[in-house]
């Protein structure tokens, strides 16, 4: 049998921590963002934890090859 890729469009987006879960970029924060309260662009900073019924997907997409 022929190895399993890993879903690289998914290695770009998400990293899992060392417990299993699997932190990802909020959504929004590429471009324009002068249209944001403050409020919102300095919330959007840093890191979001995926949620629990996603993170099992991630996890076999990525099949062990987090950064």
């Amino acid at each position: 049998m022929p190895k399993m890729k890993t879903h690289k469009a998914t290695k770009k987006r998400f990293r899992l921590t060392a417990t299993g879960k699997a932190k990802h970029r909020g959504a929004g924060t590429s471009h324009l963002a002068y249209r944001l309260t403050p409020k919102r662009k300095r919330n959007l900073r840093g890191t979001r934890v995926l949620a629990e019924a996603s993170t099992k997907q991630v996890r076999d997409c990525l099949r062990g090859n987090s950064y």
